[in-house]
């Protein structure tokens, strides 16, 4: 479990295509403090586990899955990648609930920059809409924002300067793609309601809900 609040910004070094898996080896410093084989690391929004330890150096395998399902498949030596420990239960929760497990990949449509910020806007993939609204949560390529503006397709978010000088969000542009996670407790609310709509309300009423 993570908070979505970036500890630092790691470097690809280098990818292993391993037909239908790849390995990942990325430089960092900050997260390899007091990591052992086996932790979980956040690598742009989707949990990893360590699976070697070098200096200065750690490498994880990346399964079908994960590469069919968020923007890791792109990557490629040099690229800049956000990073975060899994949380310890003495950590300030500075972020929200954040479990690493990517619901999909959206796009950067556009970006307004101004003085102090950018508004970035996101396209969205329709079967996640149900979980924005405004002023809540979600995660983009590990980073925790605010929605400011939800929408059946597409969502905005402002990136404060320290996003923008801490994570990749603040060199994204027009066209990148994004992993993206919605708030895990909007999805168990969804499941806990209609669960109790299937067994409490009349089938007719279940139907129009």
């Amino acid at each position: 479990m993570f908070t979505g609040i970036v500890e630092e910004l790691g470097t690809i070094a280098e990818v292993t295509d391993q037909g239908d898996a790849i390995r990942l080896t990325i430089e960092a410093s900050t997260v390899l403090d007091g990591t052992i084989l086996g932790d979980s690391i956040s690598v742009n929004g989707c949990c990893l586990t360590v699976a070697e330890l070098g200096e200065g150096r750690w490498t994880a395998d990346l399964m079908q899955e994960t590469l069919d399902k968020t923007s890791l498949r792109g990557v490629a030596p040099g690229d800049r990648v956000n990073l975060e420990r899994a949380v310890t239960v003495d950590k300030r929760l500075g972020g929200h609930i954040v479990q690493g497990h990517v619901d999909g990949v959206g796009e950067i449509v556009s970006r307004s920059p101004s003085e102090h910020w950018d508004v970035v806007e996101v396209s969205l993939p329709a079967h996640l809409a149900r979980y924005l609204v405004d002023k809540g949560s979600i995660t983009v390529d590990g980073v925790s924002l605010t929605v400011v503006e939800a929408g059946k397709s597409s969502f905005t978010v402002s990136l404060i300067p320290e996003t923008l000088a801490r994570t990749t969000l603040g060199t994204r542009r027009p066209g990148d793609l994004v992993n993206l996670e919605a708030d895990v407790i909007a999805k168990h609310v969804e499941k806990l309601l209609g669960a109790y709509a299937s067994t409490h309300l009349p089938a007719d009423i279940q139907k129009d809900s």
